[in-house]
């Protein structure tokens, strides 16, 4: 019970972060809000601002939530109707909400960084014993790329090799102030969730603890975690991962729990990870989504008209039944698994 209530309060926060920056967009381009809620389904609880003539609700289930906008899904006269906005303002606003949750998750990154203590560098300082990449690489060698990706920190760069390094990789190191290429390094592997990964071995220099050192690993770890999700989309797609490695609300539920008994800061790294996965999943360009409404902005100001209303909500509604179909999918799974 517990858990379930740890993850609503989490979500509840996630959205109306995310909602709040739709709204707050919404009126500083003077687009009038007809209703701002957190949640889905009956309402608990709502108040009617008289001044706004908005009206903001909290409901029932924790599943999501909305900002309605005069003139969003239909015609309107009104000068400060949604669709009478000039193509950027709607741009802004659209993309609002998904921008505030990174946003968020870049200030709890930083959070995180600042806490931790020590910031790994890029150097390999030395390596553990039996080492597989210790038959190339050599104690001093600054990382620079891992196959074609720049690394910037120790993060970034445990990271790119646990992505990529279940196979050969090509590195670009400094060695002695040059750069060189070595080609099909190998690393250790480890299997997860039907999938291989690659693995490190061997340890980093810490770099200076000081404020430009802790901005610039705030940043890039920020950076990628963004990256992490996406590659994981596109695992997902391509077949990397099977579905065994997706989570819904009662495998995410489980996450966010067991985080929180370790202690406040695993707990607030799943969070930062959940805010930043939820920004990134909102800017796909598929029907429903927040991308995908900026998806059809685009090609508005491509064709200097807009799409047909009844055709964009016809694309939207199935986009909405594919991903509840997909989510109760995932859902089930999960409740097996728990089971299992």
């Amino acid at each position: 019970m517990l858990n379930i209530l740890l993850i609503i309060l989490v979500f509840g926060v996630l959205i109306f972060i995310h909602e709040f920056g739709h709204f707050i967009t919404a009126r500083l381009c003077g687009v009038s809000v007809k209703e701002f809620a957190v949640g889905m389904g009956p309402t608990v609880f709502s108040w009617h601002s008289k001044k706004y003539g908005t009206k903001y609700g909290l409901r029932l289930l924790p599943i999501g939530g909305f900002v309605s906008m005069v003139g969003e899904d239909e015609e309107s006269e009104d000068e400060n109707a949604f669709c009478n906005k000039s193509i950027w303002k709607r741009m802004l606003i659209v993309s609002a909400g998904p921008s505030m949750n990174l946003l968020l998750g870049f200030v709890l990154m930083t959070v995180l960084v600042f806490s931790q203590g020590t910031l790994a560098s890029t150097t390999i300082a030395q390596f553990e014993p039996d080492s597989i990449s210790q038959q190339q690489l050599q104690v001093g060698d600054e990382i620079l790329k891992v196959d074609g990706t720049r690394v910037h920190t120790g993060n970034e760069l445990v990271y790119e090799i646990m992505n990529q390094g279940y196979e050969p990789i090509d590195l670009q190191i400094r060695r002695n102030g040059e750069v060189l290429t070595l080609e099909d390094v190998s690393f250790p592997t480890m299997e997860d969730s039907g999938a291989s990964f690659g693995d490190y071995d061997f340890l980093l220099y810490a770099e200076e603890t000081n404020l430009p050192n802790l901005l610039k690993h705030a940043f890039f770890r920020s950076v990628s975690t963004v990256k992490m999700v996406l590659d994981s989309l596109i695992g997902l797609l391509s077949g990397r991962f099977g579905m065994e490695a997706v989570s819904g609300p009662v495998g995410v539920t489980k996450v966010v729990g067991d985080a929180a008994r370790v202690g406040f800061m695993n707990f607030l790294y799943i969070v930062t990870v959940l805010t930043i996965n939820l920004g990134v999943f909102n800017l796909i360009p598929f029907p429903a989504l927040d991308g995908g409404r900026f998806l059809f902005l685009i090609i508005e100001g491509i064709r200097r008209k807009p799409i047909n209303r009844n055709v964009e909500a016809y694309i939207n509604f199935v986009g909405i039944v594919i991903l509840f179909a997909f989510m109760i999918f995932v859902t089930i799974k999960d409740i097996f698994h728990l089971f299992s």
